[in-house]
């Protein structure tokens, strides 16, 4: 079964109405911090995938590289990131997170989890369900999103 144009639009403008109503909630959800939203999106995607070079950190954050040195010298004075030699080959230049970059953002993690869990509360177990039901097709929708760095990638403030 196919949607219509006009239908597949209508869930289209629907569904990104509500995910951006989710995304504000959950910034609204984190602690006020001395780390912008880049800093903490850098830090994640070490995390998750890094190391990198400040030039693929740069493109993968949708910032240029004087704005990702800057980032990554300011996570590095905190001590959450290192610079180091590449071990494959010593004239290139890696971006680590430390284990205290690894322990802030565990702590923002949990923070946010703790006040969605006490939102969570209010829903129906039925609502609770179809949000846990929801789940996979999120992060596979994640996964279907512009490559990072395009133009069409760029983070929002908002």
């Amino acid at each position: 079964m196919h949607l219509s144009d006009d239908a597949a639009h209508a869930e289209a403008v629907d569904a990104a109405r509500a995910l951006e109503r989710l995304y504000r909630m959950l910034r609204r959800l984190t602690q006020p911090s001395e780390l912008s939203l880049t800093t903490v999106a850098t830090l994640s995607t070490l995390e998750q995938s890094g190391p990198f070079r400040l030039t693929e950190l740069a493109a993968l954050e949708g910032v240029t590289q004087p704005a990702m040195t800057q980032v990554v010298s300011r996570l590095q004075e905190a001590g959450l990131a290192e610079r180091a030699a590449d071990p494959a080959d010593g004239r290139v230049v890696l971006v680590h997170i430390t284990d205290a970059g690894r322990a802030a953002i565990a702590r923002r993690r949990a923070v946010r989890a703790e006040r969605l869990g006490e939102l969570l509360e209010h829903l129906s177990a039925d609502e609770r369900a179809a949000l846990s039901a929801a789940l996979p097709a999120i992060e596979a929708l994640t996964r279907l999103g512009p490559p990072a760095g395009s133009p069409t990638a760029q983070r929002s403030t908002d």
